[in-house]
């Protein structure tokens, strides 16, 4: 390992009379998800005491599997020894603070701290651990309705599809599929298809957050999955507004509605490119949306992150309840162009801050 101090996680066989190496906790064994947290906070050796369907359970990961006790703490110096219970799942914050001597002792027989474990003694324990690994899926920077509503049907989802066979991408696929599905009804000026239109396009919202969720739960995480993922939403966006600036010029028989979508895609198609050149292409496993910029957060950047975010899907099915969903065409067609460049002035502003620091 480079960089960082080596560690040593040794984890203890299961009890008796509880959990077993071949428990699962939302489709993933626990002693997988313990390898797979350790590999990722940096230990350098991951040992797990033998015990049945063990070896199955950590196939694919550096794990090993061996006999008796712990080994003997390393001596002085930058490695660490860590002893760990089976069934205690440990977040890789956790056990990266264990690595990096930030947090806990140098060996211990138990955890120091219980802060960012979830511990599992029995099938008891198992839907308490699994709505608090559900809900460390929440992100801080989501918007209002998006953590109380979506993030709430998303996860219930999520749970279920958890121990099934769906893949992240494959999850992706079906929400794009119904959001483009839901575009299809703007181009009817009646409320009743609008609607239709409007709640397709909140539940491809709602689903979309579900192949992330996923991805995370299974450690499926990869860069084409987040490309996937970024671009389907703004294609989605793209085609909601071309379909109704059509339908809105087909009633009408003007054509000013298209030049007003035309300015929406545009301005949607310009902030994409530009978020995933400058902020997302960064990232080490694929687009994670955090901020829609790389600079300094400033309360531009803040106001931009708001905007950023997917409850204007509400102010959708509002006016598409009414038959006037065309009012948010109106209002994409000034507000896409002006969050683009929005986004190119806090880029600017950011580079001219780095150049004026020391």
């Amino acid at each position: 390992m480079t960089g960082r101090a080596a560690g040593v996680l040794w984890v203890a066989p299961p009890p008796a009379d509880g959990i077993s190496a071949r428990t699962r906790l939302l489709g993933v064994p626990l002693a997988r998800r313990v390898a797979v947290a350790a590999e990722r906070a940096g230990f350098e050796r991951i040992l797990f005491a033998a015990a049945p369907g063990l070896a199955e359970s950590l196939a694919g990961t550096r794990a090993e599997v061996v006999e008796g006790g712990p080994p003997a703490p390393p001596p002085e110096g930058p490695a660490r020894l860590v002893v760990l219970p089976f069934g205690v799942l440990p977040t890789s914050a956790w056990l990266r603070g264990r690595v990096d001597g930030t947090d806990g002792p140098r060996s211990s027989d138990a955890p120091a701290s219980r802060a960012g474990l979830i511990e599992i003694a029995s099938g008891k324990d198992l839907p308490s651990a699994e709505r608090r690994l559900l809900q460390s899926l929440i992100k801080d920077t989501e918007g209002f309705f998006s953590r109380h509503i979506n993030r709430r049907v998303s996860l219930a989802v999520t749970r279920r599809l958890a121990g099934t066979r769906m893949t992240p991408n494959a999850m992706t696929a079906i929400s794009v599929a119904i959001g483009l599905a839901g575009a299809a009804f703007f181009l009817s000026g009646e409320a009743r298809f609008q609607f239709a239109g409007a709640l397709l396009f909140l539940l491809h919202s709602i689903l979309d957050g579900c192949d992330g969720e996923l991805a995370r739960l299974k450690f499926q995480e990869s860069r084409l999955g987040g490309v996937l993922d970024f671009w389907g939403d703004n294609v989605v966006h793209c085609a909601v507004f071309a379909c109704l600036a059509v339908g809105w010029s087909r009633d009408t028989a003007d054509p000013r509605p298209l030049i007003a979508g035309a300015l929406a895609v545009a301005g949607t198609l310009l902030s994409a490119g530009f978020v995933a050149r400058h902020a997302l292409g960064h990232a080490a496993g694929g687009p994670q949306f955090t901020s829609v910029t790389r600079r300094a957060q400033t309360r531009t950047s803040r106001i931009a992150d708001m905007l950023a975010r997917r409850d204007f899907i509400y102010l959708v099915v509002l006016l598409s309840a009414f038959g006037k969903a065309r009012w948010f065409l109106a209002l994409a067609a000034a507000g896409a162009p002006i969050f683009f460049f929005t986004l190119l002035a806090i880029e600017a502003a950011g580079r001219r801050l780095g150049r004026d620091l020391p």
